[in-house]
């Protein structure tokens, strides 16, 4: 897999790659020679593929529940709650460092445990699941917190919009609406995640 996404780097030129370019540095080349490193990155990739499909079985059951299944055709409900994706914009960004990165993935990680409490009292057929899911991404950032305890990097916390208490919603249908964004918004967060580890494993 490695391989091929390096030759595929080189098929598809600089320009798709360059958000990455910084991820080449010397601290970077340093871990890559870690085999506790790239055996913490592969047990985690493999973990956050695990929540990936755990997160989308619960689209697919409010899909199927509640009728909700497309975006667009919710945006301005979307506007009226509130629920901001949180951001990742230091794995993809030119000035990327692996504890910055870090630091919001666990961050991250720890609002979307929090928002999940949405989904469990949505779904309450699917309990089991959003619980396990919820223990999954404690366990994640746990995993996250730990290796940059391990490698002695700093540990930084960056505000977020989505921090603080859980959008009040007025009826139940908007309760419905918040629970489907906030699971595309964890589906999304945890694809950036994804990439950024996947990267980290093939330097």
């Amino acid at each position: 897999m490695c391989s091929l996404t390096r030759t595929l780097a080189l098929l598809l030129g600089t320009l798709l790659w360059a958000p990455w370019r910084a991820l080449h540095g010397a601290p970077l080349a340093e871990l890559s020679g870690d085999q506790d490193f790239q055996l913490f990155l592969q047990k985690n990739l493999e973990f956050t593929r695990k929540i990936k499909g755990d997160v989308a079985a619960l689209q697919d059951a409010v899909c199927k529940t509640f009728q909700l299944c497309k975006e667009e055709e919710l945006l301005l409900v979307r506007q009226d709650l509130g629920i901001a994706q949180v951001p990742l914009e230091k794995c993809h960004s030119r000035t990327f460092q692996v504890e910055a990165c870090f630091s919001q993935i666990r961050d991250g990680l720890r609002t979307y445990h929090g928002s999940l409490a949405v989904v469990l009292e949505l779904l309450p057929g699917h309990t089991g699941m959003v619980e396990t899911l919820q223990l999954d991404t404690a366990n994640l950032s746990s995993n996250i917190q730990q290796q940059m305890e391990d490698l002695g990097l700093a540990t930084v916390t960056y505000p977020t919009e989505s921090q603080g208490p859980l959008p009040a919603f007025s009826s139940h249908f908007q309760q419905q609406v918040g629970g489907f964004f906030i699971l595309a918004n964890f589906q999304r967060f945890l694809e950036t995640a994804y990439r950024a580890l996947r990267h980290l494993a093939c330097l």
